[in-house]
């Protein structure tokens, strides 16, 4: 069971994730904060495997407490969840440590899989920003030929990451179990010697495979 805790000052809002994760057999909702300095009491008390966190909170903001978080023993995996889609709050939340990057509209599904992500030690971007920071990480730079050990499924299967699906969406697109994409996900990771699908999706980039 995925232990969660939500860092949000809107109520609607945070009863809307609450409603959304606890709709899952895996996840289980441990605690609520409504502002950064609740966020790292809760997760101090109640250690979770994953937070969700806003950005834009009275006092302590949710970057902030991002940083003392994922620099606790044993820290939990942090996902911003925020209504601000800028460029300077995705590499902030990246350089704080966290595992995750979502829009507040990106839905229920896009939401549940990047906690299931986390908890996996991986790191999720909505889609809708991901080309943004594909091409930072990429500097512009592209490779037309760039040899790799990926079979043909494995290849299909990072383009797909890197054009933003979900494991539950490339899961349906290619006729195949959840289990099946994650076993592919984790072939391609050691084989790329990628650390996430982020970085799986740079390396799909730069060889030309997305464009």
């Amino acid at each position: 069971m995925i232990g969660v805790v939500l860092a949000e000052d809107h109520e609607m809002v945070r009863a809307g994730f609450r409603m959304v994760l606890e709709a899952e057999s895996d996840i289980s909702v441990l605690g609520l904060a409504d502002s950064g300095e609740q966020a790292i009491s809760a997760v101090e008390r109640l250690r979770p495997d994953v937070v969700l966190m806003d950005i834009r909170m009275p006092g302590m903001n949710g970057l902030d407490a991002t940083r003392v978080i994922t620099s606790m023993p044993d820290a939990p995996r942090v996902v911003v969840v925020t209504t601000f889609d800028t460029d300077a709050y995705l590499r902030d939340a990246l350089q704080a440590g966290a595992s995750g990057f979502l829009l507040k509209d990106a839905g229920p599904r896009l939401l549940v899989e990047a906690v299931r992500a986390a908890a996996d030690g991986d790191a999720l971007i909505s889609p809708s920003v991901t080309v943004r920071l594909l091409g930072e990480l990429t500097d512009g730079k592209s490779e037309t030929e760039i040899e790799h050990d990926l079979s043909a499924r494995e290849l299909e299967i990072a383009v797909a990451i890197a054009r933003g699906r979900t494991n539950e969406e490339i899961a349906a697109d290619f006729f195949v179990s959840l289990s099946t994409v994650k076993t592919h996900a984790r072939n391609i990771t050691a084989k790329l010697g990628a650390r996430n699908r982020v970085e799986i999706a740079a390396w799909a980039w730069r060889a030309r495979l997305v464009s």
